[in-house]
């Protein structure tokens, strides 16, 4: 069921339920300046960096700011954390719409004074408003992550006493509740930004609570740890399976231009990093394409058993969690 309204809970725990509803004649207004028009000449244009930041040889030495904002439109930022600080180096989409922000995924880190993602997504926001005679102080920011794991919501505790600020829960009610599902996974609402629309449904497998976010401005497909260019840890996989299917079907009957994962864990010759790597300086590219992902459906038709399997482009790790391409399968029957 699509929804095509914001469909938010407060920042507390709140149960789908009572789910706050606020629609678009409610928000509009929020911001100063002229009105941006996200539905037409889609998909809107970008591009990625040639090269991410990807660590150092060596960490006492590393010159590599805590994160690179990188811009792929002028609506769309990616941040990815360097792996100086954790090896981790998660990406982090943010959107812009004309009433409201929303920021995927916190990265791996808790205290400001370890380095400021706060800061940081501040200063991106007010460059955003400035270019575009935007008064961001009244636009309300969505602090929301892909699913349950601390490398990406770490540092939603850093946005706790921002003002105009709602942030998902750390629990899987609260965040069903947070985009006001009744059915999850299989249920898809509508995140409107302010003439910017988001989709989003449930995409269990790696974990259970774990969500997909398709953008309908730049039509990228943010999946998180469910599938990217690394070691996809499948825990479940039979919903995983499921998941793989909801996105083939979605594919079926929308454009997309991109998959793309929080993670980059393979080389651009397709070597798979070694688990902890915090140097990669020959990185494949973060986004996918959708016949990669056709192709990883394909290949996961066939998987019987648990078993790590290489599909070119990413790692599908059925029931591995713990190891690596170069360990033997304690898990194989």
């Amino acid at each position: 069921m699509d929804r095509r309204s914001f469909l938010s809970a407060a920042a507390v725990a709140v149960p789908a339920a009572n789910a706050l509803v606020t629609g678009v004649a409610q928000a509009a207004g929020l911001s100063s300046g002229p009105a941006i028009d996200f539905k037409s000449n889609l998909p809107a244009p970008g591009s990625y960096p040639k090269k991410w930041i990807c660590g150092s040889p060596s960490l006492m030495d590393n010159s590599d700011p805590p994160v690179q904002v990188h811009w792929y439109n002028e609506h769309t930022a990616f941040l990815r954390q360097s792996k100086a600080y954790s090896y981790e180096a998660p990406f982090a989409p943010l959107y812009f719409g004309n009433d409201r922000i929303l920021l995927l995924d916190e990265g791996f880190t808790q205290l400001r004074n370890d380095w400021d993602l706060r800061g940081i997504v501040d200063d991106t926001i007010a460059e955003w408003g400035k270019r575009h005679g935007k008064d961001t102080s009244k636009m309300e920011l969505l602090v929301a992550f892909s699913h349950l794991h601390a490398d990406h919501y770490a540092a939603v505790n850093q946005f706790f006493d921002r003002p105009n600020t709602r942030y998902m829960g750390l629990t899987h009610e609260e965040m069903v509740g947070f985009w006001g599902m009744t059915n999850f996974p299989e249920e898809k609402v509508t995140l409107d930004l302010g003439g910017r629309d988001i989709l989003i449904w449930g995409s269990p497998g790696h974990v259970i609570s774990e969500f997909t976010y398709y953008d309908t401005y730049t039509q990228i497909l943010f999946t998180g740890d469910m599938f990217y260019r690394g070691r996809c840890y499948i825990s479940f996989w039979e919903p995983w399976f499921d998941s793989m299917k909801r996105i083939i079907d979605f594919m079926d009957h929308n454009p997309v231009t991109h998959v793309m994962g929080c993670h980059i864990e393979i080389s651009n010759k397709g070597e798979d990093y070694a688990y902890g790597m915090t140097w990669q300086p020959d990185e494949a590219p973060v986004e996918l394409t959708v016949e990669e992902f056709r192709h990883a459906y394909e290949i996961a038709k066939t998987i019987k058993e648990p078993g790590i399997y290489f599909t070119g482009a990413v790692f599908l790790c059925n029931q591995t969690r713990g190891t690596t391409t170069i360990d033997k399968n304690p898990y194989k029957y």
